[in-house]
C-alpha cells in the first residue's frame, strides 16, 4: 500500500521525507539520493551516482536521471514552506546538457524568503503566478554538467486570499 505524503498539512518532518524519497523505487533505482533536506524546508541537497542501472551507452550518466534528481523538490519545498492555502504545481522543465556526467553529481535547492514573498505578494488577489527557477547540476569539481530550468505555477486557494 502506498504510503501517504500529507504536505499540504504540514505534518510530514524532513527527516521522514528525505527517508521516504531516498527509499522511493524511481529515485533508489536510477542512483538518486536526497543527501539533505533543511528542517524548514528552505534548502535541499541530491546526489546522482554513476552506476550500471543509469548509465548510458557511453558510460555517462543518463539525461534522464540527470533530470530526475531536480523533479519533485521546488515543489515539495514551497507547498511546505507557504503551507496549504496555496497551489504549488510543476508547470514546465527542460535540461541543457553542459557536459558528460560522470561519477557522483549533485544539485542545490534554495528558498529565500525573498522568493516566497514574490510568490504571496504576485498571487494576493486571487492570480496566478508562474515562477521559473534554475537548478544547476555539478560534478564533484564544481564543473556544470547540466542546467535544469522549472517552471512553478501559484495560485492561493479561493478561501484563503486576503
Amino acid at each position: 500500500m502506498p504510503v501517504a505524503i500529507d504536505l499540504q498539512k504540514n505534518r510530514m518532518k524532513a527527516a521522514r521525507l528525505r527517508w521516504l524519497m531516498n527509499c522511493w523505487p524511481p529515485f533508489l533505482a536510477a542512483g538518486i539520493r536526497v543527501r539533505e533536506i533543511a528542517p524548514d524546508f528552505g534548502y535541499v541537497r541530491v546526489d546522482l551516482v554513476n552506476w550500471g542501472l543509469n548509465r548510458n551507452y557511453v558510460g555517462t550518466h543518463f539525461g534522464g536521471s540527470l533530470f530526475a534528481m531536480t523533479d519533485p523538490f521546488y515543489m515539495l519545498m514551497y507547498m511546505k514552506r507557504l503551507g496549504p492555502e496555496f497551489i504549488v504545481w510543476d508547470y514546465s522543465a527542460s535540461i541543457r546538457f553542459m557536459q558528460p556526467g560522470r561519477g557522483r553529481v549533485t544539485a542545490l535547492f534554495e528558498l529565500t524568503e525573498h522568493d516566497l514573498q514574490r510568490v504571496r505578494v504576485h498571487t494576493q488577489g486571487g492570480e496566478r503566478f508562474l515562477f521559473d527557477h534554475v537548478v544547476e547540476v555539478k560534478n564533484p569539481n564544481g564543473e556544470l554538467v547540466a542546467k535544469v530550468d522549472r517552471t512553478l505555477y501559484f495560485k492561493r486557494k479561493a478561501d484563503s486570499r486576503s
